[in-house]
């Protein structure tokens, strides 16, 4: 009797040893420095952004947030190995667009489930996606952008930083609505395909602004248009894909910070608050306006609801333009 009624109170005893466990992890979180595993080159705008707020979020925590640069195919590496990190709150992932939404439909096999793997923290920020063209290329507007690719079907091409980036799939968008024909050269990065661009090797660029901003303000790159809802404050002379009568085009490159899904939820919640915290320091929001990074703090709740809706959009362009990566 005695041995069947330990039997049976074994697992709720686990669970109440675990939770304590837990509530203990949390209440003492941070006791070490934290990994910031970002999937790009060091110096890109992602990078920027995260050592920006790990810098912030350090002063906050009394701990060193320290970025882990892992770059390689479109941030799968960096992926990979937080999904398979522990999950105690000490690794923390710069999840993109790329990572959460358009992986899933490019690739048939990946390392990591984004639904699985993963728990969201919240979002940080986007930077709007914008056409740019080499001073050499003669195009100096967003008009007359459209007119010579309409008379030129495939005779121009642009950079990108890579098959599957937010920037080759919002000129697929574009594309797929306007009718245009525009050859895609895609780089292993931003920096890269902007000197090259720069360079006067290929015309134009599908390019963030967090990215291309100062290029463009040394007056390096020719801004012809925006892929964002309205104009930038930034660049107030740029007109919208919308103000050409093309409501429908419209992306950005958006960050947001996730953690492995087994990381104990009063965890989730202390990191939270910290990026947050940190996303509206003035300090913090001065750096990231002046690259052109617009700042969105969010809950996970606001991050899945986003990821969701930007899932559907790209999706579903994803399977009608039939773009794969293997």
């Amino acid at each position: 009797m005695i041995s069947s009624v330990r039997r049976a109170l074994l697992p709720a005893l686990a669970f109440a040893a675990a939770t304590l466990s837990a509530g203990a992890q949390a209440q003492n979180f941070p006791n070490k420095p934290i990994k910031w595993v970002v999937g790009y080159p060091a110096g890109g705008g992602t990078d920027f952004l995260a050592r920006t707020i790990a810098a912030q979020m350090s002063a906050q925590l009394g701990q060193q947030v320290v970025i882990d640069n892992r770059p390689g195919a479109g941030a799968i590496i960096g992926a990979d190995i937080t999904a398979k990190s522990p999950g105690d709150g000490y690794t923390v992932f710069t999840a993109d667009n790329g990572v959460l939404v358009y992986n899933p439909a490019l690739y048939k096999k990946l390392p990591y489930d984004p639904a699985k793997d993963f728990a969201s923290i919240g979002l940080m920020a986007r930077a709007p996606l914008m056409i740019v063209a080499a001073p050499t290329a003669g195009i100096k507007d967003a008009k007359e952008l459209l007119d010579t690719l309409k008379k030129n079907p495939g005779k121009y091409s642009y950079g990108s930083p890579g098959n599957g980036s937010p920037h080759h799939l919002a000129m697929e968008l574009l594309k797929s609505r306007t009718g245009l024909f525009v050859v895609h050269v895609p780089y292993r990065g931003a920096a890269p395909a902007l000197q090259d661009v720069m360079g006067g090797q290929i015309p134009l660029m599908m390019v963030d602004t967090s990215s291309g901003m100062s290029a463009v303000k040394a007056g390096k790159l020719v801004p012809l248009v925006m892929l964002s809802a309205k104009r930038i404050p930034q660049l107030p002379e740029v007109p919208t894909m919308a103000e050409l009568g093309y409501k429908d085009v419209e992306a950005y490159a958006w960050q947001g910070l996730v953690v492995p899904a087994s990381t104990p939820r009063d965890v989730q919640l202390k990191l939270n608050a910290e990026m947050q915290a940190a996303l509206n320091n003035p300090g913090v929001r001065k750096k990231l306006y002046d690259a052109a990074w617009d700042p969105v703090p969010s809950d996970a709740g606001m991050m899945v609801a986003y990821t969701a809706a930007e899932t559907r959009v790209w999706h579903k362009l994803i399977k009608e333009r039939g773009i794969t990566l293997e």
